[in-house]
């Protein structure tokens, strides 16, 4: 821990900013002394993580991604950096998984009730997203980031629901740096990452949150320092059919929503951004083959299994229990 004078200790204050976005808030706590113009920062926080949501948002009509989703195929549409950014990241993902990660999935989404025009799955609609999903993504939809385009090779809907909130929590990091702020933890929803420690000299102290469907518990408390987390699971967004739960993440192996007993699952990473794909992934994965890909990735996760005598947990690296 870093020896600190009464003086600089005086200097150097908590502040916490937030703001609505993506339906929820993001937020930032930060260690900074007074030469922070925290105003500036406000805005320009706000503005970066609104900037993600104008562009990928499927809840916009007007949004990059739709104009994306609606444009014919094998037509080149020119989209901004940072949505390039991010589909990029999507198909590395996808490959690297085996499909378990699929930014192509925005027909079931809307299918089964979960998109922005239906809240209860339409059985025709399923049929119709069944038959029109795409081999593999990668195959399907082609990048020229050189020139700032991209092309669909098939019809076929986008959605980075399971990307974009990390990607924005990314750039909130970056506003944070740019602003010369070494000690902070950016968050929006379940993903969160740190930016340094804390000015203590110690890490930021992030709760992993037990998988309650009624109420929010913390199960136990992760430590951050220059590191992402993000989590995926089965129990805040879903559908009941038929005494049935269903998660609003979809397996696009399956053409259904996730139900293979995995309750959440939390990554680590050094960007939130390949944490949120990878938890998303890994939650599609189910215990069997995502931890065997985690495991041969070298990666650091926690998978919470739903079983007859309750919450069995399974991690690896630094999240391994002892």
């Amino acid at each position: 821990m870093p020896k600190m004078s009464s003086e600089s200790v005086a200097l150097v204050q908590r502040i916490t900013l937030n703001g609505p976005t993506m339906g929820t808030r993001w937020s930032a706590t930060l260690d900074a002394d007074d030469s922070l113009d925290v105003t500036a920062l406000q805005h320009d926080l706000a503005a970066a993580v609104n900037q993600v949501d104008l562009q990928m948002s499927p809840w916009k009509p007007d949004s990059d991604l739709m104009r994306m989703n609606r444009a014919p195929v094998d037509v080149w549409v020119d989209l901004p950096a940072e949505i390039l950014e991010v589909l990029a990241c999507a198909l590395e993902v996808h490959q690297q998984s085996a499909g378990a990660f699929d930014p192509c999935v925005g027909g079931l989404v809307n299918a089964w009730g979960f998109g922005a025009h239906s809240d209860a799955p339409d059985a025709h609609a399923i049929r119709i997203a069944r038959q029109a999903q795409p081999p593999a993504a990668h195959a399907c939809l082609e990048l020229d980031r050189a020139a700032g385009r991209v092309r669909k090779r098939l019809p076929l809907q986008l959605d980075l629901c399971g990307i974009a909130k990390g990607y924005a929590v990314d750039r909130m990091a970056q506003v944070l740096q740019k602003h010369g702020v070494r000690h902070a933890l950016a968050a929006l929803d379940g993903e969160l990452r740190a930016v340094g420690g804390q000015f203590s000299g110690v890490p930021w102290s992030v709760a992993l949150e037990n998988p309650e469907l009624e109420r929010r518990a913390v199960r136990g408390v992760i430590e951050l320092e220059d590191l992402a987390v993000a989590t995926s699971g089965d129990y805040r967004r879903y559908l009941e059919l038929g005494g049935a739960r269903l998660a609003h993440t979809m397996d696009p192996r399956r053409w259904a929503p996730v139900n293979n007993g995995v309750a959440s699952v939390t990554v680590l990473a050094r960007t939130c951004m390949q944490a949120d794909a990878w938890a998303t992934a890994l939650l599609v994965a189910g215990p069997g083959e995502g931890l065997a890909m985690a495991q041969r990735m070298g990666m650091d996760v926690l998978f919470l299994l739903r079983q007859a005598t309750g919450l069995i947990e399974v991690g690896l690296g630094r999240l391994g229990r002892a």
